[in-house]
């Protein structure tokens, strides 16, 4: 059995302010950090974790970083394939900005956004690899809410219509015979709960 725990990232600046921010490199805000030390201090009490990959955008690498610190381990990979979906023209804008600059149908417009196909081949691919690479192992892929949901309606679209992840949540999926199950989503119960509700329903 092979099991993958998806973290989604800390908290930005950008997601409180629900600016888009896609490929932008945006690091954690001091939030952010303490909700990695938190996850990070939850993982080193529970099962241990035998790799750690992440995203090579800045607020992954520095969720992740954290996490390996606490886990006495290296992040053995940075994997591009996980960043987030380039959101073209519309990184670093809000809905309204959005709405003022393209009109209230932005979202048919062409706005040079990575396409979601894009998403989810890189997704898959980066997670074929790493089961290929630590088969039998607990792997941990540091990435973000967008991607990682375009990856779990992937893998298990029965399971998963409407997805939302929360800064820091862990979601753990485990591959028995090239079957797929989840039997952990969107756990955030590291993290106080004035803190969950502040982030809930946040952007990407």
């Amino acid at each position: 059995m092979t099991t993958i725990g998806f973290i989604r990232h800390g908290i930005t600046d950008w997601n409180i302010q629900r600016i888009a921010q896609g490929s932008s490199d945006i690091p954690l805000n001091e939030t952010g950090r303490e909700q990695a030390r938190a996850i990070a201090g939850r993982l080193a009490q529970e099962e241990p974790w035998d790799v750690i990959i992440s995203s090579d955008l800045i607020r992954a690498r520095e969720t992740a970083e954290t996490i390996a610190v606490e886990l006495g381990m290296p992040i053995d990979e940075i994997d591009p394939r996980i960043r987030e979906l380039s959101g073209g023209l519309i990184e670093g804008t809000t809905e309204a900005d959005r709405i003022e600059r393209w009109g209230p149908d932005w979202r048919e417009q062409d706005l040079q956004r990575e396409p979601l196909s894009a998403g989810i081949k890189r997704s898959a691919e980066a997670i074929q690899e790493a089961m290929e690479k630590y088969p039998g192992k607990r792997i941990l892929m540091v990435s973000h809410g967008g991607l990682i949901g375009l990856a779990l309606k992937n893998l298990l679209p029965d399971r998963f219509e409407k997805i939302v992840l929360n800064n820091t949540s862990i979601t753990i999926l485990e591959n028995v015979e090239s079957k797929w199950e989840c039997t952990l989503y969107n756990c955030t119960k590291h993290l106080p709960e004035v803190v969950e509700e502040q982030i809930a329903g946040k952007t990407k």
